[in-house]
C-alpha cells in the first residue's frame, strides 16, 4: 500500500473520536480495515451486489461470542476481527449503507452502526440496544433501512407467535445484567413490547430450490432463522446466496469458528439442526 493511502486511511480512522456523540472502542485495525473496505467498494463495477461484496469480504474472520459484551459502561464496540452472526450482519449492513450513501469515512461506518444496532431516538446503553432479532427488525423497519417479507403464502406458510423472556429470566448469563440488576425490568419491559405478536415465515421443509423460492428470496436478504428454543424468537442470523444447486448462507458461524459461505444448502443446514424451524427473510431497503 502507497504510504500517501496509509496516510489517508490513519487520518480517517483516527480523527473519528473528535466528531462523535458516543463513546466508540475499536482497534486502530478496525478503523483501517473499514476505510480499506470502504475505498474498494468504490471501484466495484456498477450492478455488483453490494451486500454480497461486503459478506465475502469478512470471510474467514473468527467467530467469537460475546464481544459486544467487554465493558461495564456501554460503547458502541466496532470489531471487525472478531464476529459473532449478529455482528456480522450488522458490520456488513453497515458497511453497505455507507457504500450507498456514497459515504466512506470511519464516522459515517459508525453512524450506521450505531443507528442498526441501538434503539431509536435513544442513547447508547445497555437497554436501549436491539438484543432480540425481533426487535431489531422491527425497529430498523421503523428507521426505513430494511422491510421483512411475510407474502405470497406459499412460501411463507407457518406462523412464529413471539414469546420472549430468556434474557430476564436467565439475567445471570449476561455480564450486564449480572452488574447492573436494574436493567432487569428495562429488558422484560422490551420482551412484552414483542411478545404476542405474530410473524409468516417459511417452514424448513420447503426451502427447496424452486423458481418459487428464488423469486422470493434474493442474494443479500438477511435470513433469520426461527427456534423452537424456549424464550427465544431467532437462533441464527445470515445472510442468503443462490448457488447452482440451492439456497446457500453466508454466516458467521458457531460450528465452523469463522465466517463461511455454507458449503451445504440452507435446505440441509436446516435438516441439521433439530430447534430451527425455518427462515424469516428481510430485505435492505433499496435493493
Amino acid at each position: 500500500m502507497k504510504v500517501k493511502t496509509v496516510l489517508i486511511l490513519l487520518f480517517a480512522a483516527f480523527h473519528v473520536s473528535l466528531t462523535h456523540a458516543y463513546e466508540i472502542q475499536y482497534d486502530k485495525e478496525d478503523s483501517i480495515n473499514a476505510v480499506r473496505l470502504l475505498n474498494e467498494s468504490r471501484k466495484l463495477p456498477e450492478g455488483t451486489d453490494i451486500v454480497i461484496y461486503f459478506a465475502r469480504q469478512l470471510k474467514g474472520i473468527p467467530y467469537v461470542a460475546h464481544t459486544l459484551e467487554v465493558n461495564d459502561k456501554e460503547k458502541l464496540v466496532v470489531n471487525l476481527r472478531q464476529l459473532d452472526c449478529t455482528t456480522y450482519v450488522e458490520n456488513v449492513t453497515a458497511l453497505a449503507l455507507c457504500a450507498r450513501q456514497g459515504k466512506f469515512t470511519f464516522k459515517a461506518f459508525c453512524d450506521n452502526l450505531r443507528t442498526i444496532r441501538y434503539r431509536s431516538n435513544t442513547d447508547v446503553s445497555y437497554p436501549t440496544r436491539l438484543h432480540y432479532f425481533t426487535e431489531w427488525i422491527e425497529d430498523n423497519t421503523r428507521k426505513g433501512l430494511c422491510r421483512e417479507f411475510q407474502a405470497p403464502n406459499p412460501p411463507f406458510a407457518a406462523v412464529q407467535d413471539v414469546n420472549v423472556y430468556y434474557m430476564s429470566t436467565y439475567p445471570d448469563k449476561y455480564k450486564a445484567l449480572k452488574a447492573h440488576p436494574e436493567y432487569v425490568p428495562l429488558i422484560a419491559q422490551t420482551e412484552k413490547s414483542i411478545n404476542k405478536k405474530s410473524y409468516r415465515y417459511i417452514p424448513k421443509t420447503t426451502v427447496a430450490d424452486n423458481k418459487l423460492l428464488r423469486n422470493v428470496v434474493k442474494d443479500g436478504d438477511i435470513i433469520a432463522l426461527t427456534t423452537t428454543l424456549k424464550g427465544l424468537d431467532i437462533q441464527h442470523v445470515g445472510f442468503a446466496v443462490w448457488h447452482a444447486d440451492g439456497l446457500h448462507l453466508l454466516n458467521a458461524s458457531s460450528l465452523r469458528k469463522k465466517v463461511v459461505e455454507e458449503p451445504k444448502t440452507l435446505y440441509a443446514y436446516l435438516k441439521s439442526q433439530p430447534t430451527m424451524t425455518g427462515i424469516r427473510v428481510i430485505r435492505l431497503v433499496g435493493r
